[in-house]
Order: structure tokens, then sequence, then C-alpha cells
């Protein structure tokens, strides 16, 4: 009997692990390593299938686009239908006109585009969208949507679309 009383004597001398020191260092780790954890920005990951370019500007045959000084408004010569943008601070579409002419939501936007492009013999050849520097990124291709919805008087999609950034303007 003695042999057995040593025996579970050395056992009980063994070394315990302290589990909840332990416990409390990973849960200590994981609450760091979530509250320091900064994904990057989903925007800056998007692939984007824009168009090829064309020219915004009309430009005589052989003339390099810029070079007439003396052309003091080069989309004068294309019919350009102005859509412009306005943003609140937050980046949220403000207002919209087209033209002059005020619009109060896309729904309007899109009803007055088809208005406009729509009519027999209309003299726009492109839209160009002036936008708000602080417009957010979803809100102009909202904007875009609509536009690259409409269709001229025979049938064929507009496609020509380009973009003016606006003045920043703070109060």
């Amino acid at each position: 009997m003695s042999r057995r009383r040593k025996q579970r004597r050395k056992n009980t001398d063994a070394v315990e692990l302290n589990l909840a020191a332990m416990l409390d260092m990973a849960f200590q780790l994981l609450t760091f390593f979530i509250l320091t954890f900064k994904p990057a920005p989903v925007e800056g990951q998007l692939l984007l299938r824009l168009p090829p370019p064309q020219p915004v500007a009309l430009v005589k045959p052989n003339q390099q686009a810029g070079s007439d000084e003396s052309n003091t408004n080069p989309i004068a010569g294309v019919d350009s239908l102005i859509v412009s943008v306005f943003s609140t601070p937050s980046g949220k579409i403000e207002s919209m006109a087209v033209g002059e002419v005020g619009v109060s939501n896309l729904g309007a936007l899109e009803a007055r585009l088809s208005a406009i492009l729509g009519e027999e013999g209309t003299p726009f050849e492109q839209v160009v969208i002036q936008v708000s520097a602080r417009l957010h990124y979803q809100e102009l291709m909202d904007v875009v949507n609509v536009c690259a919805k409409q269709t001229l008087p025979g049938g064929k999609p507009l496609s020509r679309l380009s973009f003016v950034e606006l003045p920043d303007v703070t109060p």
C-alpha cells in the first residue's frame, strides 16, 4: 500500500496550469485585434469598365484639341444637354437641374430627359453631367444610370456622357 500512496502523492505535487489567466489573455488579444482592425475601402477595389474616351468638344480635322486659343467655349459646337447635380455636405443629392429647369428627384430627372431626348429633331448629341465634388459615388452612379437608359429619337441609345466637376463652394 505504501507504493500506491507514494504514487498518489507524486501526482498531486505536479504543476497545474492556471487556465483563467490564459483565457483572460486570449480575450484581451481578441478584443485588441477586433477594435484595431480597419478594412480597406471598398471603392478602391472596384474594377470599372468604362467606355472608351470620346471627344466632347468640337475639333476641326488636323487640329490638336486645345490649340485654338480664340475658342473660349470649346463645347459650343457640340450640342450638349447640361445636367447639374448639387450635393449636401453629407454627400447626398440636394438638387438637380436639366439645363436651367430644376428637377426634384431621379424619377423627375428620367421623365425630363425622356421628354427632351425622345423628341424628334432633338439637337443634343451628348449629356454633360456637372457634379459637385462632395457627392458620393453611389449617388453619381444613380444619375449616370438614369442618363444611360435614355434613347435618342432613332432608337439609338445615348452613349455620349461627360463629367465636369463643379467648384466646391463652402459658405
